[in-house]
């Protein structure tokens, strides 16, 4: 049992959600999960395993969804219960339960990795996929030129997509793009960034979802001011909502002075970093 949970929560990490993993560590008298009883729950609610089942169940299980909703960073906290109305001592709480034992859990909130979905895989998309390389962190690659989304220029890459835009966007839905937690539009014409732009945000509209990280994947374009003004202008033309592209960040990396493809790719994994975990960056961008 302990396995499949286990198994079954880093399938929901690799897949972009947030999972709590409620574990069992100690117990004393009768309690109906012994140690090492675990379940996990992902950020759409569905979960694994058990804890013991009934009322001590469906309490850990109120527990664990009320975390997904407060915490978008690691967390973790120890819950006691004692399995009878009566129950006393330090920070224990009662349960409607005739067991008559305690039960103490470790909980805690699983935030999975940033991958980040490199759209062109030019010189800045490869001096960026070096720097998350070093981190640990996922990438993947896509570019309509199959010679900048290939296994030799990207060894590291967990997918490669070497496919037009069209294509790429016919083989992917809102919730197979949640995979990713940055998208970033790197890519060597602009038409083809404005239709990736446009891809995307309808995704994201058809599920009132914003680009934030949380429900859905941030969104940075590499470029300059003239060049976002075209694309919003485009983006609104075809249906796209103001809140929407206020959510996209543009141009992308903290102000550091970065010119070179390795500086920009120190600002813009250094950006992707404070996000992640949510300290105060003052994005440099032009419209903040």
């Amino acid at each position: 049992m302990t396995a499949a949970v286990m198994a079954w929560a880093l399938m929901q990490l690799s897949a972009g959600q947030r999972v709590v993993l409620a574990s069992v560590v100690q117990t004393s008298g009768s309690v109906p999960g012994k140690i090492g009883a675990r379940l996990a729950m992902s950020a759409d609610s569905q979960w694994q395993g058990t804890v013991g089942g009934a009322g001590l169940e469906m309490k850990v299980l109120s527990r664990c969804k009320e975390l997904l909703e407060e915490h978008t960073k690691p967390y973790g906290e120890v819950l006691r219960y004692g399995l009878n109305k009566g129950a006393k001592g330090y920070e224990v709480t009662p349960l409607d339960s005739l067991c008559g034992g305690q039960v103490t859990l470790a909980v805690e909130v699983l935030i999975p990795m940033p991958h980040v979905l490199l759209m062109g895989g030019g010189h800045c998309g490869q001096a960026i996929a070096h720097s998350l390389d070093v981190l640990g962190w996922n990438h993947s690659v896509h570019d309509t030129r199959p010679e900048f989304a290939n296994l030799e220029k990207y060894p590291n890459a967990k997918h490669h997509f070497p496919v037009t835009v069209e294509s790429f966007f016919a083989s992917e839905n809102f919730e197979s793009i949640c995979r990713f937690s940055d998208i970033l539009l790197l890519g060597h014409d602009w038409s083809e960034d404005q239709d990736r732009l446009l891809g995307l945000l309808h995704l994201f509209s058809e599920k009132k979802a914003i680009p934030d990280g949380r429900s859905a994947p941030r969104i940075g374009v590499i470029g300059s001011r003239s060049k976002w003004q075209a694309f919003e202008k485009e983006c609104i033309n075809n249906g796209i909502e103001q809140h929407l592209l206020d959510n996209v960040i543009c141009p992308i990396g903290l102000n550091i002075g970065a010119e070179s493809p390795e500086e920009i790719a120190v600002a813009v994994v250094a950006q992707i970093m404070a996000l992640f975990k949510q300290t105060d960056t003052h994005s440099p961008t032009w419209r903040n």
